[in-house]
């Protein structure tokens, strides 16, 4: 076998002529290592048993030529040159993701809202629970457990709404329903607030109470005798009250004889020891009320006398007021008013009470209905002294008070029906002729025809209303004076006496 020679392959310079271009300053490098020269380098170095060494840096001889066969990305000489002699930049440092405090607070907050949930959950499952266990013993047979049951209910359904919703749907109402059949005041009075509480802003249990026959249980259990009736009549009150507030409910109550016990109790209630059920009487009664078909029932049951007389009262009086409102809509409630004793001095008093510009609109909107449909209480507002105060009003009084006081002096002042009653015997007058007043017919100096007002042919009504506006007029003006804190010596306009001087003349609204 022929020796072969070491070549030193490290010293081999592979020569690699470069051409610049003429036609400008870029320049381009290119390689004239061939396909078969490669070849031979390679088995060169194999075959003629080259160092481990040598063959390493062969391979990186190799490789580095295989990379600079790619052409090299054209470029000018003068870049080149700046960016061969600039000091080449250290390049900018990679941010790497910091863990900081802001992901760890992210996830103990995630931790945190879902340990949350899970005790929230929790909690709920096991006020479930509790509701169940309240329930079960409340549909049971142990008259001590129920009573206990009924106690809880009413302590969780106190300031609880979703507890009300959720013991309804699970069957309390019912059983508690039955619980005031017991002859046990103290399970009778546990069941009346448990119901009351299941009712607080819930219309579906106010009508599922009404529906289970609460109505009459309650009107039967007031009817009989027990040592706690004072608490069990209080709080039949406060149920009839919550119960009244459903429309649905306002029939039912009120031709169930509820009526005649919130009137009794009204009357019976002691205003300081039992001011709240007091209170509770009468906001039910006004609930009643709003309803027409349950006036006839509150007519029978003489409620109107007693409303009128517990005017008195400015606790109540704006109560009272609201539902006299209500009942004065109705032809039962107009007959109950005007045959009430005292009904329109009590009202015309109210007008005079500057201190309550509210209980003075009702009144006037109750006297102006009255006046509009009936002659006889026009004429019994007139005696009870209701031009005096009519004429306060409408220049003391609040915008609607002096609107609806105005209202009624026209009514007071020009009875259309009776005019036409007694002039329009063939009925053929006119519109305008209707609403003049009687008067009969004279020429003044210039020839003209005026119409001259007799005393004569004046009504009675008529004639009352003037002599009232003439007698009051001085001690109103001095009434207003000294409120007005103007002048003793003051001295009235004009336009006010021609407003006051006839009763023949309108005030304005």
């Amino acid at each position: 076998m022929a020796k072969c020679h070491r070549n030193d392959i490290g010293s081999v310079a592979i020569d690699r002529p470069s051409t610049i271009s003429t036609t400008g300053n870029n320049f381009r490098l290119w390689t004239a290592f061939s396909g078969t020269a490669f070849r031979r380098k390679i088995f060169d170095a194999v075959s003629c048993g080259a160092s481990s060494r040598h063959r390493d840096q062969l391979m990186q001889e190799i490789l580095s030529d295989t990379v600079s066969q790619q052409p090299p990305p054209t470029t000018t000489m003068k870049s080149a040159l700046k960016e061969f002699n600039e000091p080449r930049k250290p390049d900018k440092a990679v941010k790497k993701p910091i863990r900081n405090g802001r992901s760890e607070k992210l996830a103990d907050l995630l931790n945190l809202v879902e340990t949350k949930t899970d005790a929230e959950t929790k909690r709920k499952v096991e006020a479930l629970e509790e509701l169940k266990i309240v329930v079960k013993e409340l549909q049971g047979e142990d008259k001590e457990s129920k009573r206990k049951a009924a106690t809880r209910v009413r302590s969780l359904t106190k300031e609880d709404s979703e507890a009300r919703v959720t013991l309804a749907m699970l069957g309390t109402i019912p059983p508690l329903v039955a619980m005031l059949d017991f002859e046990d005041s103290d399970s009778q009075i546990a069941a009346l607030y448990a119901l009351l509480n299941l009712g607080i802003g819930n219309g579906t249990n106010k009508a599922s109470i009404v529906k289970a026959g609460a109505v009459h249980k309650m009107l039967k259990l007031i009817e009989s005798p027990n040592e706690a009736g004072e608490v069990i009549s209080d709080a039949v009150v406060a149920n009839f009250l919550s119960l009244s507030a459903l429309d649905s409910n306002k029939p039912i109550i009120g031709s169930s004889g509820a009526i005649p016990f919130l009137v009794k109790s009204l009357k019976i209630l002691d205003t300081k020891t039992r001011s709240q059920a007091r209170h509770d009487a009468l906001r039910a009664l006004y609930n009643l009320s709003i309803f027409p078909s349950n006036i006839s029932f509150m007519s029978e049951a003489d409620s109107i006398p007693c409303l009128l007389n517990a005017l008195g009262d400015m606790e109540v009086s704006e109560r009272i007021l609201s539902i006299l409102s209500n009942v004065v809509s109705t032809p039962e409630g107009t007959k109950g008013i005007s045959i009430a004793s005292e009904a329109f001095p009590i009202l015309v008093d109210v007008l005079n009470w500057t201190d309550s510009p509210v209980c003075q609109e009702k009144a006037s909107y109750i006297l102006m209905v009255m006046a509009h449909k009936a002659y006889g209480d026009r004429h019994a507002m007139i005696e009870a002294g209701i031009v005096s105060a009519l004429l306060e009003l409408t220049l003391l009084g609040s915008t609607l008070a002096q609107k609806r006081a105005s209202r009624i002096l026209e009514v007071l002042r020009v009875d259309k029906g009776k005019q036409v009653s007694e002039n329009n015997l063939d009925g053929n007058m006119n519109a305008a002729a209707v609403s003049a007043p009687i008067c009969s017919s004279s020429r003044n100096p210039n020839g003209r025809v005026c119409l001259v007002e007799e005393e004569g042919m004046m009504s009675e009504e008529k004639k009352a209303v003037k002599q009232l506006v003439q007698q009051s007029l001085q001690n109103n003006m001095r009434r207003i004076v000294n409120r007005a804190n103007l002048p003793q010596d003051f001295v009235p306009s004009e336009l006010f006496k021609s407003l006051t001087a006839s009763s023949s003349k309108s005030l304005p609204f």
